[in-house]
């Protein structure tokens, strides 16, 4: 492995990290399924963000304005 490749898995690693763990609290809060959101976010990026902020918070506020 060169000095190049750990320039680049290092950041990286970092960004599914923060993703993951936000994605987990996040969800956590708002009553989704949480370990689902948490451990997506930990395998890939930027895909689970993205639909977790289209679909999840979506339904959730869809559900919330019909109480």
């Amino acid at each position: 492995m060169t000095t190049e490749d750990i320039r680049i898995i290092i950041p990286v690693v970092i960004l599914v990290l923060i993703q993951g763990f936000w994605l987990f609290l996040d969800a956590r809060k708002r009553g989704h399924n949480y370990w689902f959101w948490g451990i997506w976010g930990l395998i890939q990026t930027p895909l689970p963000t993205i639909f977790y902020l289209i679909f999840a918070r979506k339904i959730y506020r869809r559900k919330a304005g019909r109480e």
